[in-house]
C-alpha cells in the first residue's frame, strides 16, 4: 500500500481550502475545515498502519513516526484555528523530511 495517491488528496484538500475567497462565508470555511480534519484521521490511520508493517532493518527508513506526528501537528493546528479568537500564534514548524 503505497501512500502517495493520500498525501495527493490530503495536499489537494489543503490547497482548495485555501484558495477560498477572502470574504468566504464563515459556516462554508468550517465545513471546509471538518473534512479536512476527516482526511487527516484517515491519512493518520494509513500512516501508522503502514509504519507497523515497514522493513525496521532497511538502510534507509521511512520515518512514519514523524510523518504521524506532523499530521498530528497540523490536526491541532486546524482545532486551534476553529477554537480561538482572531490573533496570531505561534506554529511549531514541520519536520518535514520523513527518511532516516
Amino acid at each position: 500500500m503505497t501512500l502517495l495517491p493520500v498525501l495527493r488528496t490530503a495536499g489537494l484538500a489543503v490547497a482548495l481550502a485555501s484558495a477560498l475567497p477572502a470574504l468566504a462565508d464563515p459556516s462554508l470555511e468550517r465545513e471546509n475545515l471538518a473534512r479536512i480534519q476527516h482526511e487527516l484521521r484517515l491519512l493518520r490511520a494509513q500512516v501508522v498502519s503502514a509504519g507497523q508493517v515497514a522493513d525496521g532493518k532497511a538502510r534507509v527508513r521511512f520515518r512514519y513516526d514523524w510523518l504521524a506526528r506532523d499530521l498530528d501537528l497540523i490536526a491541532a493546528s486546524i482545532d486551534e484555528h476553529l477554537d480561538a479568537p482572531r490573533q496570531p500564534r505561534a506554529v511549531p514548524p514541520l519536520r518535514g523530511d520523513y527518511r532516516n
